[in-house]
């Protein structure tokens, strides 16, 4: 179902730049398949990362993978043919490869795995960037992984400087490439510096400078600008946008643009229809209240980028129904 077909002819023959690489992040309770639905349609980025499924006390099925990662059906791809990487978070090494077996019976191509979540919840569960202070234990789980997997099946890790500090970074790094590792995203922070400014874009080039892996550059990209510093720094070729790709949708298919030396400036009416569109189908999936909270929430994200919502957010945010809160968003738009 092409759900965003009526922008689709706005977006389209933007011609891409293939020097670079550009993926959309995980972010847990924002990125599921509805928001990369969005992104998809949108275009611009060569592929998307799932939201992690926790593996805790036993192996995920394949009918989790599926219902959770719907694209998992498709041939691991949106319907607009962007790869979609299943990401697993955990701490048992046998527990995570059987699981990454199912999830590859299930459809997935390609898996990563999580080592950088800051949450208190999955840190104290053992999962996330509290393994980064135990770098055997990085090489267990991808390593147990790797072995699991048929070869065609890429592993990837996503992980950042370290957990209170960066002393474990390159033994880190060194223990996931031994593992079988083939491409590493970088988030440029510890886990103790939460989301702060700035992200040490400097360490991850130094990574860049040491491995064989594939390095994903991740952290304070938001713009072609950015990203162009960032590639400076890094001497990265390969690029995560996370909580810019919330704060403007269309920040993929305008860096390509830029590269290309085009502009692409987007239309308000064009992000009030993608909005619209975008609360249809989040009714098909989830009831008003979680729908409403959804839509709130990328409106908090949506302030970043576009100055009308920042100046309404909170007459958006007391908006009760679905309905009040589309009309007031095309009401907001209308203004500019």
């Amino acid at each position: 179902m092409n759900i965003y077909q009526n922008t689709n002819t706005i977006l389209t023959n933007i011609p891409k730049n293939t020097a670079i690489t550009l993926a959309v992040a995980p972010m847990e309770g924002v990125m599921d398949h509805t928001m990369r639905a969005l992104l998809s349609q949108i275009g611009g980025m060569n592929y998307l990362v799932s939201e992690f499924i926790r593996v805790t006390q036993y192996p995920i099925p394949t009918t989790t993978f599926q219902r959770l990662i719907p694209e998992n059906q498709n041939n691991a791809q949106t319907t607009h043919k962007h790869p979609v990487h299943t990401q697993l978070l955990g701490s048992n090494a046998e527990l995570m490869a059987e699981s990454a077996s199912n999830a590859v019976k299930a459809g997935a191509t390609h898996i990563d795995v999580n080592f950088g979540c800051p949450a208190k919840r999955v840190n104290g569960h053992g999962g996330g960037s509290v393994l980064l202070q135990t770098p055997d234990a990085l090489y267990e789980i991808m390593n147990a992984i790797r072995k699991t997997l048929p070869s065609n099946v890429p592993v990837s890790a996503k992980i950042r400087l370290g957990f209170e500090d960066e002393t474990l970074l390159l033994d880190n790094v060194a223990a996931l490439e031994a593992a079988g590792v083939g491409t590493l995203t970088i988030h440029g922070r510890t886990k103790k510096d939460g989301y702060k400014p700035p992200a040490r874009w400097e360490k991850i080039g130094e990574i860049q400078d040491q491995t064989k892996m594939t390095v994903v550059a991740n952290g304070d990209i938001t713009d072609t600008e950015s990203l162009l510093r960032c590639q400076a720094i890094t001497g990265c070729q390969h690029f995560m946008i996370g909580r810019g790709s919330l704060n403007n949708p269309f920040v993929f298919q305008q860096i390509r643009a830029e590269l290309n030396g085009q502009t692409n400036a987007i239309e308000s009416r064009t992000l009030t229809t993608l909005f619209t569109e975008y609360a249809i189908e989040l009714q098909t999936h989830y009831d008003d209240i979680t729908t409403l909270g959804r839509l709130k929430q990328w409106c908090g994200h949506l302030r970043f980028g576009f100055v009308e919502i920042k100046e309404n957010l909170q007459i958006l945010r007391r908006c009760r129904s679905v309905n009040e809160l589309t009309q007031t968003f095309d009401n907001t738009m209308r203004k500019t």
